[in-house]
This record gives C-alpha cells, sequence and structure tokens, in this order.
C-alpha cells in the first residue's frame, strides 16, 4: 500500500513544481515513488528535462514519473468491464465494442485518474504515489466519489426495496436475473458477487481517503489575495469530502508570511527555483509523514452523542445541516456530504448545531 499525497490551490501557483519537489524528496528517502500527472502539456517533460509518456519510466533513483492519457487508460479500464461481463453474464453484449473506439467525454479524466492511482496502488511497487492532480473541486469530488457512490448504493437500495414497485417486481427478478447472470443466484440483485465486489472497493477507497497516513493533501498558494483565498475555500471542501489537509506550502517565497487564515496548520516557504537547481525546493519539503497531526475532518463522540465537522474557510452563513432521511447532511460550498453515524447513534435525530472555532458542532 502506497501514501498518496497530492497537491491543491488555485492554477498558477505552482503545483507541479511543489509535486516534483516532493517526490524527488520522498525517493532520496529511499522510498519507490511514482510522480502521477494528469497535466498532459509538455510543461512536466521541459521540467524534468526529459520526455515522457502514459508508462511509467524511471528519471532517477527510485523515482518514476507518468503522464495520464485517458485515451490509454480509457482503453484498458474497457477491457477490465469486457472481463467481469464475461464472468457474470451469461450473454456479454459488451465484446462488439472496442476500447480503441471509445471517445472521452467530460468528466471521464478525473475518473480514469483516480482508477490508475487505484491500480498502482495496489500494483505493490510503489512506497508513495505524487498525484499532480488538477488541484481544485474537481480533484476533490473523484476524491470523495467512493463516499458517495456507497450513499448513492445504500440509499437507493433502501428506498427501492420499500417502495411498491419494489414489492411488486421482486418475485420476478429472482429468476429473470438468474437467467441473465453467470452466478448462481442467492438473495437479492444487490448482493450478488459482482455488487459485493464494487462494495468492497468502494470500503477501501473510503478508507483511504479517511487516513492521513494513506492519503494527504497540502494547499499550495503565493501571497496574493486571490491565490490566498482560493486555497481556503479548498481547504473547506477538502474537509467535506474527509480529506485531511496537512498545512500550506507558500511557494516563491523565502520567509512564511503571516497568514491567519490558514491557522492552525503549519506553513512552509518554498523558494523560488532556478534553473534545474532542484536541492533548495526539496530542502524546503515539510515531513509529510506529519500530516496525521493536522486537524481531521471528522470526529465522533459517542459518549457525548456529538459530531465535530472541521470546515474551516466557511461562515456559519454558508453551511447548512439538514436531516431529511437516516442520516444528517452537511452542507458547505458547494459540496454536500452525508453523514453515516456510528450504530450507537443511528436513527437518532438532531438535538442542536453550533459553528464555533472552525468547527461544527452537531448535538443527538
Amino acid at each position: 500500500m502506497a501514501f498518496v499525497l497530492t497537491f491543491l490551490g488555485k492554477g498558477g501557483t505552482g503545483r507541479t513544481t511543489i509535486a516534483i519537489a516532493a517526490a524527488k524528496q520522498l525517493a532520496a528517502q529511499g522510498k519507490r515513488v511514482l510522480l502521477a500527472s494528469q497535466d498532459r502539456s509538455p510543461a512536466l517533460s521541459i521540467l524534468l528535462g526529459t520526455t515522457l509518456g502514459a508508462e511509467p519510466q524511471a528519471i532517477e533513483a527510485n523515482l518514476k514519473v507518468v503522464q495520464f492519457q485517458s485515451t490509454v487508460l480509457l482503453e484498458r479500464g474497457w477491457e477490465e468491464l469486457k472481463k467481469l461481463e464475461a464472468q457474470y453474464l451469461r450473454s456479454p453484449f459488451f465484446k462488439a465494442v472496442y476500447g480503441q473506439e471509445l471517445g472521452v467525454l467530460p468528466g471521464m479524466d478525473d475518473a480514469l485518474a483516480l482508477d490508475a492511482i487505484r491500480r498502482y496502488d495496489a500494483s505493490g511497487e510503489y512506497d508513495a504515489i505524487v498525484f499532480d492532480s488538477n488541484g481544485d473541486l474537481s480533484t476533490l469530488r473523484i476524491l470523495g466519489t467512493p463516499e458517495i457512490i456507497s450513499w448513492y448504493a445504500r440509499r437507493f437500495r433502501q428506498v427501492f426495496a420499500d417502495s411498491d414497485l419494489g414489492k411488486a417486481i421482486s418475485p420476478f427478478v429472482q429468476p429473470v436475473a438468474a437467467a441473465v447472470l453467470n452466478v448462481n443466484w442467492t438473495g437479492d440483485l444487490f448482493s450478488q458477487p459482482a455488487a459485493n465486489q464494487m462494495t468492497e472497493m468502494l470500503e477501501q477507497g473510503k478508507a483511504v481517503v479517511a487516513d492521513p497516513n494513506r492519503l494527504a493533501a497540502y494547499l499550495v498558494t503565493t501571497e496574493s489575495e486571490d491565490a490566498v483565498a482560493t486555497a481556503q475555500y479548498i481547504w473547506g471542501s477538502a474537509q467535506q469530502v474527509g480529506v485531511t489537509v496537512g498545512g500550506v506550502l507558500l511557494n516563491q517565497s523565502n520567509a512564511a508570511a503571516n497568514l491567519t487564515a490558514f491557522a492552525p496548520l503549519p506553513i512552509y516557504p518554498v523558494p523560488v527555483r532556478s534553473g534545474q537547481d532542484w536541492q533548495p525546493l526539496i530542502q524546503a519539503m515539510p515531513d509529510f509523514s506529519q500530516a496525521a497531526q493536522a486537524p481531521r475532518p471528522i470526529r465522533v463522540d459517542v459518549a457525548e452523542g456529538k459530531v465535530y465537522l472541521f470546515l474551516p474557510g466557511f461562515d456559519k452563513k454558508q453551511i447548512k445541516l439538514t436531516q431529511y432521511g437516516p442520516e444528517v447532511t452537511i452542507e458547505a460550498g458547494d459540496q454536500r456530504r452525508n453523514i453515516l453515524l456510528p450504530p450507537e447513534l443511528r436513527g437518532r435525530q438532531v438535538t442542536g448545531a453550533k459553528f464555533q472555532d472552525s468547527y461544527l458542532i452537531i448535538s443527538l
């Protein structure tokens, strides 16, 4: 299992440069590192002084680099889908469609990148994966995908089971599905091997995102007002998807500015890069293993019957709490999060909430 590290912030603040320096630092520590970039432009090749491609290639000791190409990733994913289809369906129909024909739709790039990170992580070939992502809300949404899809599956499965339609067609679903699926039929459709495999994958993804020892993000900003404001907004949004932000990298600076907007995160000044001399930047990188010391996005105190959500960058007017269903829904900025409470608190109604010192404290 690899430690996944990514950087968030406004475009143009030097996230790719920081990602390279971080990858070089980790490689110098003896870790097997993969620098995986969503930037398909020649910029990364120019910065590293070598031509890059869609397959990981070694550029120095312990360090490999890959540039994601969505068409290549789509072809690989399609072949995996066809294998699953052949495994679980008696009469596969995707076999007549070839990955080389498929075009990339909007939104696919991020999903394909996340799946590629998952595959490289599962390979066991790397100790650390530095993900040079888009660094914005689209990155956060894709990191939050396992939790969001889990909610949809969990919520709509129950809604369907309780509906008149679900009750009416359930006697017919079993024989029809048994005829279509290439598996022994037991129980409902949602508990079949393919569904179980997907559930297990989602649970693994949720566990990685929630563990700062497995995945951490750092904010990258300059001292400009718009860059600082963007980084602060992204910080609060990251908490909504459960991503721990370990600190702030103040790029193109030789001294830490008094950026009180990011308290209590540590701020690390990063000097301007000079030519191909990466050493000053490498030395300026923090100890990324300390990300777990940063405030966690969520904490549940069962004894007190309270949920603590860390939501920096927002004020109470920007936060909305609702409880339409069995879970508590929090809306902050342009992000929604459904909180699945532990069994001891499940079924309780919210009795109060307050916003204090960047924490939304919910009483149940």
